[in-house]
């Protein structure tokens, strides 16, 4: 909109320099200072005029700014309180006509369990490091209604939620993230494009809901994937063995699942757990 404008890395200094912020570690705050990197974020999520977006740790509304005229409402979920309350009066000073499409929420996305206003749809985030993947995990569990999700994490993180079956980085988080949807890496960014700059680059991941397995329930399916897992050099007859009881009745289950005793975690899909889960019944 012509009265709108984006964040550059001069105005994101100035921002943080009156709000006398100095961005920690701790919070994985890591701000991006670039607008085409935000609009190409924006573009990536495919987001659609009526979608209502929660947007996890906005930092001082870089990526708020390029999503607002895009969408119906932007539901902005930031721990910190000094940069929760500093929002709103940055989107009315760079975009004043888009201001009413801005809710913010004061909390820790990892504890929200419900949200402001019409139910979301979509999550775009430039999500903290540290807690990308419980983030990500614990809204795609809590809001049923997101059917499409753009995160922007840590490269190797990205790497970890796209993989597929019989990758070395397939693991827990690929598997987790499977459950809920389609995932499938969406791009790569710089570390140059944020200030502080990090050690690492990033990556971008897009998530599309679908149903998951019918087989069981999350929780089991949740418990096959951890033990599978937690002993990853191992084959599944051994490393179900504290699951099931004992190696025998792990051998037992599998083979009810029409999975081999000696395959291992990193060769299944999300549907072969949840047979496993639903085999042991």
């Amino acid at each position: 909109m012509s009265n709108s404008r984006l964040l550059g890395a001069g105005d994101v200094r100035r921002l943080a320099e009156s709000l006398g912020l100095r961005p920690t570690k701790a919070r994985g705050q890591n701000f991006v200072i670039d607008a085409n990197t935000v609009r190409r974020i924006v573009r990536a999520a495919g987001v659609e005029p009526d979608d209502v977006v929660v947007e996890v740790g906005p930092g001082l509304g870089s990526l708020t700014l390029a999503l607002l005229p895009a969408v119906k409402r932007v539901v902005a979920v930031e721990v910190d309180q000094v940069l929760a309350q500093a929002l709103p009066s940055t989107v009315q000073k760079f975009a004043p006509s888009l201001a009413d499409r801005l809710e913010v929420v004061t909390a820790d996305a990892m504890r929200v369990t419900s949200l402001p206003g019409p139910d979301p749809s979509a999550v775009v985030a430039n999500l903290p490091y540290n807690v990308a993947v419980p983030v990500l995990l614990h809204l795609l569990e809590t809001f049923p209604t997101l059917q499409r999700v753009l995160v922007m994490v840590q490269r190797e993180v990205a790497d970890r939620l796209a993989a597929g079956p019989g990758s070395r980085t397939y693991g827990v988080p690929s598997v987790k993230a499977a459950w809920y949807g389609r995932v499938r890496p969406a791009g790569l960014v710089s570390r140059t494009v944020f200030w502080p700059a990090p050690n690492v680059d990033s990556g971008l991941v897009a998530l599309e809901r679908r149903d998951p397995p019918p087989q069981a329930d999350r929780e089991a399916v949740f418990r096959v994937v951890d033990a599978a897992f937690a002993q990853r050099r191992k084959t599944l007859r051994a490393a179900l063995s504290g699951w099931a009881g004992s190696a025998a009745a792990a051998e037992h289950i599998l083979r009810d699942a029409g999975i081999d005793p000696q395959a291992r975690g990193e060769q299944l899909t999300v549907e072969d757990f949840a047979r496993i889960a639903a085999a042991r019944g």
